[in-house]
């Protein structure tokens, strides 16, 4: 079941509806504030002065009401004709003011909210367009009623300018905002590939690695020891098996959703956590290579992320002391302390392989990256003395038991 969202009731409706409501209320809200004829009185001096509502008042009014209406039904596909439309229904309904001897301002309101939402949510050039025409009609006005207010004119002008101003800082907070939607996208999907392609590496090269030396090993002795060539690739095949049942998972958890769904990423099944470090001894044993462990301190529960990535170091190290080092023996120091787990893979060997060196690889590169998202310390380098070494300190949360 997946959940609908809901837009607030204010951006549910379109701007269509708030000119047209804005309108209505400028328009008409005399009537309910002064009588039945308070609409004409609000326009015509003669109503106000005792005279009944004219006819053409009556048409005036109804006329410039349909075509604000027009207009703002126009507003979400045609813009340009819908301030067009609504600014004709102003100055329309305008020269009913005194029988157009004056102006009003807030005439212009529903055509100020246009532009507002014109401003924020099309092309620059529509916007300008629209700005262009409202504000030629402003001053039109201004030219064709001579006894205009001048402080009136003025504030029509800037109810129009700060209309226009608030659009633009909408439109530039929107295109903001999708900016920042797209980098942040971008980056988790990143953040994303790289875990893939550190548990593939992680999981695939560990084993590869042990396939090739017990390959060997059973190559040499297929023909003057059968049994141990048996045992050899029986080893094999239980390490080919794990890891095509891992990558299986894997796959599975990296289905593509049906189209049109809308889901959470479901995230990778957890792997394997330090518990497991003594089995991984024990495979790269009968692989040749004995692994000492050594635990330091009280060994506890740790989170999964920390309990994953600890081990799949240890792995790594491992793995590249069995395809790089000329050596039988590696030592694993794990040390639990209150606030930080310690790692230590050390080796005596030299290494074969000079192309992998501290800092290149994408193994040592994964590890590095592993323990940089848990805010952890790592190095990776050769021993004065001969050999290879790889450490890494992450830091354990409080309140962990």
């Amino acid at each position: 079941m997946y959940a609908t969202l809901t837009l607030p009731l204010l951006k549910r409706v379109p701007p269509g509806g708030w000119t047209a409501l804005t309108w209505l209320v400028v328009t008409f809200y005399p009537t309910v504030l002064i009588g039945q004829d308070g609409a004409i009185a609000w326009f015509n001096a003669q109503a106000s002065t005792g005279h009944s509502a004219s006819n053409r008042d009556w048409a005036l009014l109804s006329g410039a009401t349909l075509i604000a209406l027009a207009g703002s039904a126009l507003l979400g596909r045609r813009p340009l004709a819908g301030i067009s439309m609504l600014a004709l229904a102003t100055v329309t309904a305008n020269s009913g003011w005194e029988n157009g001897a004056q102006f009003a301002p807030l005439q212009f309101l529903p055509a100020d909210i246009a532009l507002c939402a014109i401003t924020a949510t099309r092309p620059r050039r529509t916007a300008r367009i629209a700005a262009v025409v409202l504000i030629c009609v402003l001053a039109s006005q201004v030219i064709m009623v001579p006894q205009t207010d001048t402080s009136d004119a003025q504030g029509a002008i800037l109810l129009a300018v700060i209309a226009w101003l608030i659009g633009r800082s909408m439109q530039q907070n929107r295109l903001h905002a999708e900016q920042l939607g797209a980098q942040t996208a971008a980056r988790a999907v990143t953040a994303e590939r790289l875990r893939i392609a550190r548990e593939l590496h992680d999981m695939v090269a560990h084993t590869i690695g042990i396939i090739a030396l017990q390959a060997g090993a059973a190559r040499r002795v297929i023909e003057t020891q059968p049994a141990q060539a048996r045992d050899a690739l029986g080893e094999i095949e239980t390490a080919s098996r794990e890891t095509l049942s891992g990558l299986r998972r894997m796959l599975g958890a990296l289905r593509q959703p049906e189209p049109g769904a809308v889901a959470e990423p479901t995230p990778l099944e957890p792997g394997p956590g330090l518990a497991s470090v003594e089995r991984l001894a024990e495979k790269t044993a009968a692989a040749g290579v004995e692994v000492e462990v050594q635990w330091n301190g009280e060994r506890r529960h740790l989170p999964p992320e920390i309990d994953m990535s600890a081990f799949r170091i240890v792995q790594e190290a491992v793995t590249n002391v069995v395809r790089h080092a000329d050596t039988g023996a590696c030592r694993v120091s794990i040390d639990c302390h209150a606030r930080e787990l310690s790692i230590e893979v050390v080796n005596d060997g030299h290494r074969s392989a000079p192309a992998v060196t501290a800092g290149s690889g994408f193994g040592l590169v994964g590890m590095r990256e592993r323990v940089g998202l848990l805010n952890g310390e790592f190095s990776a380098g050769s021993l004065p003395q001969g050999g290879f070494r790889v450490a890494a300190r992450i830091p354990v949360p409080e309140g962990v038991a």
